[in-house]
């Protein structure tokens, strides 16, 4: 799925943070399992099921988050089997599931976040606003994978002058101390440069222009829009009380009404836009071909 990432980083960001934060405003079921839903789809679409171990160890988390919310907390009314004296109850339970769903989900939505923007979309993002975090923030992310480069070129530089050693426990954890050395003395003298480059070039000088490949476009608009406009719908029926859920000390949901059924519908939308998008480029795209 790449459909997304030709959006305008204001509009994604404006998305991203309704998608996440509506996620976390309510201990919904329903919200919640769609936000997971709609996390899982965009990020297996967009990567093709790739990462197997990492999605593993999530769905490993996922299990300690239920199995541990009902053994550590006995609250609730209906009690379904007792283990040395201490209740199982079916709302802790529930609790624990909704909660592993709520946080998988939100990291689903981080990780696609990570991946859609990238260090200069951040960049031309916050750098109207804060131009010294936002060089620092794209200098921490650039460095991340440049450092690691770095230090495999430092070990094999020191393996070839005999200096790495890997063999036995002391020579490893001397060639890594001096390794660590020789990257912590790059990333200094590396920063200062970089300072001294954006500094020189007048970055973060006020009435200062500044070129950028991102425009705003319609789609862009639409897509802003359509994200404020079901936020401010979902946040009316959150505020209105029509997707309350308790679940201590006895499950407890809101009666449902039409105002719960368009604030699930909504949700509904919101959290597979990404998906609805990517279909639609596919539908544009497959037309125009047809015309060829």
């Amino acid at each position: 799925m790449k459909a997304f990432d030709g959006y305008n980083p204001i509009a994604v960001f404006v998305y991203f943070a309704a998608v996440i934060s509506l996620s976390m405003a309510k201990m919904n079921p329903i919200i919640i399992l769609l936000s997971a839903i709609g996390a899982f789809v965009t990020f297996f679409v967009r990567n093709r099921f790739s990462g197997g171990a990492s999605h593993l160890f999530f769905l490993l988390m996922f299990a300690v988050t239920v199995f541990i919310n009902p053994l550590f907390n006995h609250n609730g009314a209906t009690v379904l089997l007792v283990i040395n004296d201490n209740p199982i109850t079916l709302e802790a339970t529930l609790y624990g599931i909704v909660s592993g769903l709520m946080i998988i989900g939100i990291i689903y939505w981080f990780r696609t976040f990570s991946q859609i923007m990238t260090s200069d979309k951040l960049l031309y993002l916050l750098g109207s606003v804060s131009p010294k975090f936002a060089l620092i923030l794209s200098m921490t992310l650039r460095y991340i994978p440049l450092f690691e480069k770095q230090t495999q070129k430092v070990i094999h530089a020191q393996q070839a002058l005999g200096l790495y050693k890997d063999n036995d426990l002391v020579g490893k954890i001397r060639g890594g101390i001096r390794v660590f050395s020789v990257m912590v003395t790059w990333v200094l003298e590396n920063g200062v440069i970089t300072s001294d480059s954006m500094t020189a070039r007048g970055y973060g000088i006020k009435r200062r222009t500044h070129f950028s490949i991102f425009k705003f476009r319609r789609q862009d608009i639409v897509l802003t829009s359509t994200t404020i406009i079901l936020f401010a719908v979902i946040l009316t029926g959150i505020l209105l009380g029509s997707v309350d859920f308790r679940f201590y000390p006895a499950i407890v949901k809101a009666e449902s009404d039409i105002i719960t059924l368009i604030t699930y519908i909504s949700y509904g939308i919101l959290a597979f836009l990404p998906t609805i998008t990517e279909a639609e480029e596919k539908i544009r795209w497959k037309y125009l071909k047809s015309k060829i």
